[in-house]
């Protein structure tokens, strides 16, 4: 989905005359998800390859390492696919976060739980920098709805520490449940979870179940599952420039968008603006541009503190109902009421 969002905003920057009138070209390393090659691939990039812009790897670890070469060659970096907060942490002038912050992420399921008389939750998380990030802003707003956490256990090994951890939630009641994992840990707890009676009144998930094809995975376990979102492919969601992109997208793609790919494509219209503004690849230029706007892509708003970290966006929350995404905070983009299961359901 990242790699569809920047080679459709390339195929479309070449259609329209290129970057300054030059034709933009990608260059693409696979990084296997291991550090040490984004730390030589970005390396590569910028001393070897000399390019004169640079996009950012997926997920907050790799974003980490990636954002230690950019910065010291001086080159921005925006986070298209990125929402950990130790990326802003680490007190860099040239990393852009176009993502909600992790921390924010379950704020809408908070809120709802609340509002629906929920009292107890139960919080799952790896312990990989994008998850503890999330699990630290979970804490902090689950307090301030007056919600009590019943259960708050990290893991490193899905395969061994899975069961035990079910076996934990099983032994003590709770209303409700967020678990944070990349989509394979997600897929692999909730397959563990379909072999058990264990179902709480409110289910939230990260990433996997923005996927399109979240129910065909996983069947009718999904109704009901809640999971936060940055953005959705729905032509009701109020950005100028959405209805455009969906169909742009499905024409290059032959598929849906999903957030992912609207944040990647954002950050390329985004670095594309500040060259123009700039007019020309003075990064000093680039950097001061990115800092100072505030304006609305076709994710939200877009707006950065004095670190980068990005406090313009909200995250959205959608829940599977019917077999279908249904989009249920903010109540201004809703396209149907939250659901929730009750005792006998």
């Amino acid at each position: 989905m990242v790699l569809h969002g920047y080679r459709l905003w390339v195929e479309q920057t070449n259609q329209n005359g290129g970057l300054l009138g030059r034709p933009v070209q990608l260059i693409l390393y696979d990084d296997k998800g291991r550090e040490d090659l984004v730390a030589e691939y970005y390396e590569k990039m910028i001393t070897q390859d000399h390019v004169d812009l640079v996009l950012s790897p997926y997920g907050t670890s790799l974003t980490m390492t990636a954002s230690d070469v950019t910065e010291s060659h001086g080159y921005v970096m925006l986070a298209a696919t990125a929402s950990g907060a130790q990326i802003w942490e680490k007190g860099y002038s040239a990393v852009f976060g176009v993502y909600a912050p992790a921390g924010r992420y379950f704020i809408g399921f908070s809120d709802l739980m609340a509002r629906n008389g929920f009292k107890t939750i139960g919080l799952v998380f790896e312990n990989s920098p994008f998850n503890l990030s999330l699990a630290r802003g979970v804490r902090k707003w689950i307090k301030r709805f007056n919600i009590s956490i019943t259960h708050d256990m990290g893991f490193n090994d899905a395969q061994t520490e899975f069961p035990r951890i079910l076996e934990q939630l099983l032994a003590t009641p709770h209303d409700g449940l967020i678990f944070s994992g990349y989509p394979r840990e997600c897929h692999q707890f909730i397959d563990l979870m379909k072999k058990t009676d264990y179902r709480p009144a409110a289910m939230a998930f990260t990433i996997a179940p923005v996927s399109p094809n979240f129910y065909q995975r996983i069947g009718p376990f999904a109704e009901g599952i809640f999971g936060p979102s940055q953005w959705e492919p729905d032509e009701r969601i109020p950005f100028p420039g959405t209805r455009q992109f969906i169909d742009d997208f499905k024409r290059f793609t032959g598929g849906m968008p999903t957030y992912h790919a609207a944040s990647a494509y954002s950050a390329c219209q985004l670095l594309e603006k500040a060259v123009i503004q700039a007019r020309e690849i003075n990064h000093q230029k680039i950097r001061d541009y990115i800092s100072s706007i505030n304006t609305v892509t076709i994710m939200g708003r877009f707006k950065v503190d004095h670190t980068g970290l990005q406090v313009g966006h909200n995250p959205i929350l959608i829940q599977w109902q019917n077999g279908k995404k249904q989009i249920v905070y903010p109540t201004d983009m809703r396209t149907s009421p939250p659901q929730f299961r009750r005792t006998g359901d």
